[in-house]
């Protein structure tokens, strides 16, 4: 295939024109002669063609379609007068087509069709023009063409610079005719006729008539386009006219729609007894309604903000219920226990009926999924007797959402905030902000940020809302955050809010729970009564230890329900009596167990202590292991712990070897022995200081040989002198403990004044050794000889005074609830 490319013009009387040529079909254009021109080419037939005249001469025939549609053309479907091409540059493109430029040599007319496969081939004659000649008549025709030529132009039609200079300087009248043609934009057939005329003279009359004519049609476009113009105008003066037949209405007493409308908004403006700015702001909005023409968008976007500013209750307000007996009975008959949460409602509702103006609380309930923090808020608003709306804020990323969208955006709405208050009706509900911890941050805007202002008693008295511009007091509004943990909050809107926690529920707890709420509810859900279905209490703690672990209630009301669906459908297929779910046939219900508590130490072990985790499930038991290897002193940790829990097993290590020779063990047992701490259930990540006195301990027993206490579970932070710092999550560890039916609990000094909040029944049976040092661990966790006993160490210069020892109870009197400080954790960090 040939590669010269050049692309310099060709001189027409230099080239040895063939009788046969492949043939290119063109669509939606006439080739002209000297004409230059770039042709994309993607037909088969086409690009074949192309290739031949490349391996030949690199000369085609350019012949245009009748019809645009046709896809193979046939001889019928081809002009016969086109225009023979010589092929400049080709270059493929990337989707196999072919752009090629070719410029026109002569004008030729098709004698025969020599080929049609692969490609068409034609033989053809060169159309030789008569001679032109000098005279007044060709002078004449000339200056007419270019003269309406320049008239079109003057009537809007755009011809390139570079054209016209070539027209101005053409004094041939055939050239003259085929540059002004190809560059007017005119349907092929049009083109094509002038094409076929072999006169130079007739062929620039006829274009000199085809300019006539496109003169004659842009004229009457501009007409077109005047009277349009006209008609805006008019639109126009209708509007001015219409205000002045207004203003003349209003003189006379007479009412339109508009006038209506605007009587309409200032009735229900003055209805909404708004707070005095807000009023001055809506009736300059309403102000500006009345000068606008109603059609127009602005008058519909003012319309729009005059509806919400009308329907949003700025001095509607409920009653609050102040009978302070009938609330504490709504609470008590939807909720099981949080006692912590009803007496601070309770203590609002006493306030609140001794002095009338109150700024609202700012109440959060932290806690665990499944305990009741949501349901908790609507039994507190039908406690007050108040409205109840609830906002999810879980995955809310963009600030508009808080403090709503600006009038400028096109369908600007207020935000979710006034929304509700709208819902609600009143300016007083109770607001519930669900799962605030989950509120992301994003190129929007940061939400948390936008909830400063809205959660901060000193400030959401002026609450300023983006798409209202006026502020709206939010003060009576009683607001109820959730979360299910407080780390991601940011720290400003944590201190705005009071937390009240949540802790999980114990196994009493959930069974008091089911009984009370869960089996009832589940019956009616489920189309049967007491007289289809019993579950046995030992069948329902069987489920709550077996079948689910939570630290909420959701799990445990779904396995119920899988066992009364089991029942419902025995009930419609006609075998109606009472089905008594015990904990024997259970598994027939439910199938085999999900959850085996795990296997707790049944004899004393040298090196195997046992500690206590909390978890969002409530809390677990960790047997730590630790083994002494002949080695070079290297300590290895297992069980899938986090760095906390590593450095806590260092530090627990390096206790150990500064009191060794108190203790009795030799110094060079640490370099010559590797000690491997390991914890099960590796697949479960653990996190967190608390089990540092566990490690301790176990660490001690084996280096000593000496077996732990299996019934004894401890838990608490331990420094490198020894000291026992606390700890949190302490009801979920008790509970652990005591449903591992373990005797006696060793827990920080610091930690003892916790004990008092805790219900008294989880107490009892347990034995609490308090320890401020190692010194007190080691002989509750060990069974330490009688003379090992004396040779423990002492406990640095921060131990308790002498004569003081650990204290042990077996139970302590429950005081007031206050909240448990615990520190941050993983799932099931120690």
């Amino acid at each position: 295939m040939p590669t010269d490319q050049s692309d310099q013009p060709l001189d027409p009387q230099q080239l040895d024109i063939p009788e046969s040529l492949p043939l290119i079909p063109v669509r939606d254009i006439v080739v002209f002669p000297y004409m230059v021109i770039p042709l994309f080419v993607g037909r088969d037939l086409s690009v074949k063609a192309i290739e031949a005249a490349l391996a030949g001469d690199r000369l085609v025939f350019l012949a245009a379609q009748k019809t645009h549609d046709t896809e193979t053309p046939q001889p019928d479907d081809i002009y016969t007068v086109g225009t023979i091409g010589a092929i400049m540059r080709m270059l493929k493109l990337p989707d196999d087509r072919i752009k090629i430029l070719v410029q026109g040599i002569a004008k030729a007319r098709i004698l025969e069709y020599q080929e049609v496969e692969p490609y068409l081939s034609v033989r053809i004659e060169k159309v030789e023009p008569p001679a032109s000649s000098s005279s007044l008549e060709s002078e004449a025709i000339v200056r007419t063409a270019k003269e309406t030529l320049e008239r079109v132009m003057s009537l809007g039609k755009v011809l390139m610079p570079d054209v016209m200079i070539v027209i101005e300087n053409l004094d041939d009248p055939g050239r003259l005719a085929d540059i002004i043609i190809s560059n007017l934009g005119l349907k092929v057939g049009a083109t094509q006729e002038v094409l076929e005329i072999e006169d130079p003279l007739v062929r620039l009359k006829r274009v000199s008539e085809i300019l006539a004519k496109e003169v004659d049609v842009l004229s009457m476009q501009q007409k077109i386009q005047a009277e349009a113009k006209g008609e805006i105008d008019k639109t126009q003066r209708e509007y001015y006219l219409r205000e002045q037949l207004k203003a003349i209405q209003k003189e006379l007493g007479e009412m339109d729609e508009r006038a209506e409308e605007s009587a309409e908004f200032r009735a229900r403006i003055q209805e909404a007894q708004m707070p005095e700015k807000v009023l001055k702001e809506t009736e300059k909005q309403l102000k500006r309604l009345e000068k606008m023409h109603p059609d127009t968008a602005e008058a519909a976007t003012v319309r729009t903000y005059l509806e919400w500013m009308v329907e949003i209750p700025w001095s509607k307000r409920s009653t609050d219920n102040l009978d302070i007996k009938a609330a504490s009975a709504v609470l008590n008959d939807d909720h099981y226990d949080l006692e912590k949460v009803k007496e601070r409602i309770l203590e609002y509702l006493a306030v609140r009926k001794l002095k009338e103006k109150m700024k609202g609380p700012i109440l959060c309930f932290v806690g665990p999924p499944g305990v009741g923090k949501t349901s908790l808020g609507k039994s507190i608003a039908r406690a007050l007797g108040r409205e109840f709306i609830r906002m999810s804020l879980g995955g809310i990323r963009d600030e508009a959402e808080i403090r709503g969208h600006r009038r400028t955006y096109v369908g600007a709405l207020p935000g979710r905030i006034i929304q509700g208050l709208k819902q609600a009706g009143t300016n007083n509900p109770v607001f519930m902000l669900d799962e605030v911890d989950k509120v992301g941050m994003d190129f929007r805007g940061d939400p948390s940020a936008a909830l400063l202002e809205l959660l901060d008693p000193e400030q959401n008295h002026s609450f300023s809302d983006h798409y209202l511009g006026v502020p709206f007091d939010l003060s009576n509004v009683m607001f109820i955050a959730t979360a299910n943990v407080m780390d991601p909050i940011l720290s400003a809107l944590r201190d705005r809010m009071e937390v009240i926690e949540i802790p999980g529920y114990t196994e009493g707890e959930k069974h008091g729970i089911a009984r009370r709420y869960l089996i009832p509810r589940q019956l009616a859900e489920h189309g049967i009564t007491d007289a289809h279905f019993h579950i046995h209490d030992q069948a329902l703690h069987r489920i709550i230890s077996h079948y689910t672990r939570e630290a909420g209630v959701r799990n445990l009301e779904r396995e119920i329900a899988n066992t009364m669906r089991k029942v419902a459908r025995r009930v419609a297929e006609g075998k109606s009596r009472r089905y008594t779910v015990t904990a024997h046939n259970l598994q027939k219900y439910l199938g085999v167990a999900k959850f085996i508590p795990e296997m707790e130490q049944d004899s004393d072990q040298v090196g195997v202590t046992t500690g206590l985790a909390w978890t969002e499930a409530g809390g677990d038991v960790l047997h730590i292991e630790a083994t002494a290897m002949k080695g070079k002193g290297h300590l290895t940790l297992t069980g899938h712990l986090g760095d906390v829990m590593k450095e806590s097993a260092q530090a627990a290590l390096s206790y150990v070897r500064s009191t060794a020779k108190a203790v009795g063990i030799r110094p060079e047992v640490f370099s010559q022995t590797d000690m491997h701490i390991h914890v099960p259930a590796g697949a479960i990540p653990k996190d967190g200081p608390s089990a540092g006195i566990t490690m301790a301990a176990a660490i001690m027993s084996s280096l000593m040989n000496i077996p732990a206490k299996h019934e004894v579970a401890m838990t608490g932070e331990v420094t490198l002198r020894g000291r026992v710092l606390p700890i949190g999550g302490l009801k979920e560890k008790i509970l652990a403990a005591k449903r591992a039916s373990l005797s006696t609990v060793i827990l920080p000094k610091r930690n003892e004044k916790d004990l008092e909040e805790l219900p008294k029944h989880l107490l009892r049976g347990l034995r609490f050794v308090f320890a401020e040092t190692m010194t007190d661990v080691i002989p509750a966790a060990l069974h330490l000889p009688a003379k090992r006993k004396t040779t423990l160490p002492s406990s640095s210069k921060r131990t308790p005074t002498p004569g003081k020892k650990a204290r042990t109870v077996s139970q302590q009197p429950r005081s007031s609830v206050r909240p448990i400080k615990k520190g941050r954790r993983s799932a099931s960090g120690a």
